[in-house]
């Protein structure tokens, strides 16, 4: 499904369905210190119904499920759902998916104890999306936005991957990011209270491969419009670049997570 908004990449239209065997392949990388920082934060715990929203390959649900939480994923991208649930059927774990935007949710009110939302955020509707992640959780319910970017200014790798990426697709918005806390819009507001903001550095550790198929899964290469042969010059050439580092190396990145507790 193609999406175009203004706020992201200059209104150029990207599709998630394109990059999804890559990122099936490759977006499973937060380190065990993210998933144990949403468990310290109330989430994904024995007994809580869990809804992720944006859950793309069902990177967060597979990950939490030890936890003991029964998990939800749902995303806009039916090829994503494919994904998510023929890696999580490989798990042996059961993991319900639907294909819905987020906030048209095809689920009865107050019947979530939480609502996770990871790497994807920035992408909603914020005065649709509180009021109908309010409206599934159950009273004192807990939503938790989070996200795990790099840090382009304090890694090198990074930086010059951004800017092989911004050369082949120079409408690409997801470039330049600094470390900072997750301030979120005002439209939460009216139905939430903050309660935590954590945010921390961490190195992510990759292999050239697995780096090179990161940002292959990424908005600005995978996800683009960008034509085949586009795709291949841009990989020809990052794999390139990577021949000048080790086999493999960390990559300088921040967490941030925002637990809000429904009023």
């Amino acid at each position: 499904m193609e999406i175009s908004d203004k706020r992201i990449d200059g209104g150029k239209a990207f599709d998630w369905g394109r990059a999804s065997n890559d990122y099936a392949k490759f977006r499973d990388i937060y380190p065990e210190r993210f998933y144990d920082t949403l468990y310290s934060l109330g989430v994904g715990k024995a007994g809580q119904r869990v809804l992720d929203i944006g859950s793309g390959t069902g990177v967060l649900p597979r990950n939490m499920a030890h936890f003991g939480a029964v998990w939800t994923g749902c995303d806009i991208s039916d090829d994503q759902i494919k994904q998510a649930i023929m890696l999580t059927n490989a798990q042996g774990l059961d993991i319900d998916y639907r294909v819905c935007p987020a906030d048209k949710l095809p689920f009865d009110n107050e019947c979530f104890d939480a609502v996770t939302a990871c790497q994807c955020y920035w992408y909603f509707d914020h005065k649709r999306t509180a009021a109908e992640f309010s409206r599934v959780l159950k009273a004192g319910g807990r939503l938790l936005i989070c996200m795990m970017n790099w840090l382009p200014f304090e890694d090198e790798i990074a930086h010059k991957t951004e800017q092989l990426v911004l050369k082949y697709n120079p409408a690409w918005s997801g470039a330049n990011d600094t470390f900072k806390s997750l301030i979120l819009p005002q439209e939460y507001t009216e139905y939430f209270t903050e309660k935590e903001n954590v945010s921390y550095r961490l190195p992510v550790h990759f292999t050239r491969e697995s780096w090179n198929g990161r940002i292959k899964a990424c908005r600005g290469i995978g996800a683009s419009d960008l034509t085949d042969e586009q795709r291949s010059q841009w990989e020809s050439e990052h794999l390139a670049m990577l021949s000048q580092y080790p086999g493999e190396f960390d990559v300088a990145h921040y967490a941030c997570f925002a637990l809000l507790e429904k009023k």
